[in-house]
This record gives structure tokens, sequence and C-alpha cells, in this order.
């Protein structure tokens, strides 16, 4: 289930922690009128963050959530992303429907590209 990518877990969680703060922040930054997209930006944002916060691994803060469990929600969250302009009635605006559909089909990409598993070290051979 954990594939090989070249994106190293490290830089997948620092992502993860500058899409939460993004989501967070586009309502204002790009002035969604939607008030749904307003709260649904707000409320993935911290979910991701949470979520980065308590996945094993090197950016983590607590090691609560197992990387497989991780990967799971990635997985989830990328989909629910692209959804949520539909789901929530707010694929009129231009600007949050972007945000999301963008950021959705980008966390899927990364999430696909990176590598969970840490690499294999050659370790000590014996010179015979």
């Amino acid at each position: 289930m954990l594939r090989q990518g070249p994106i190293p877990v490290f830089v997948h969680g620092a992502i993860e922690y500058l899409a939460g703060a993004f989501l967070i922040a586009a309502p204002f930054l790009f002035s969604y009128q939607a008030s749904a997209a307003t709260a649904v930006s707000i409320v993935a944002g911290v979910v991701v963050l949470v979520v980065a916060a308590a996945t094993e691994g090197p950016t983590s803060a607590i090691d609560s959530i197992p990387i497989s469990v991780h990967l799971v929600l990635d997985f989830a969250l990328a989909a629910l992303l692209v959804a949520t302009p539909f789901l929530f009635a707010f694929s009129d605006e231009g600007a949050p429907t972007a945000v999301f559909i963008v950021l959705g089909v980008a966390h899927l990409l990364i999430t696909i590209a990176t590598r969970f598993r840490p690499e294999k070290s050659a370790g000590p051979t014996s010179a015979g």
C-alpha cells in the first residue's frame, strides 16, 4: 500500500502545513462571497493542520496517526476538496471553486508521489 515516490515524507508534511494555512487564509486572500466556502475552507485548513501534526513522522507534533491511516485520509481529503464546491453549492463562485479543485488535485498528486516508507540503507557489508 505504501509506494515509494520521489517526495520525502518530511516534504509532504511541510506541504500539508502550508496547505492548511493556505486554506485558512484563502477566504480572506480571495474575498470569497459564499459564506459556505469561507466556513468549509477554514474547517478544512484546521483539519489538515491537525492531521499533519498528529501523524507519525518527522514533521509531527504528536505521533498518534499511523502513516497508513494518514494515507487513506489524504486520498479522502483530495476527493473531498474537489467535490466541496458542488457539495456545498458554491460552484458558481470562481475563486473558491478553483482553489478547492486545484488543491484537491495537487494533494492527490503529492500523495501519490510521496515516499512514505524510509529508504532502505545499504547496511554494512563484510569484506571477505
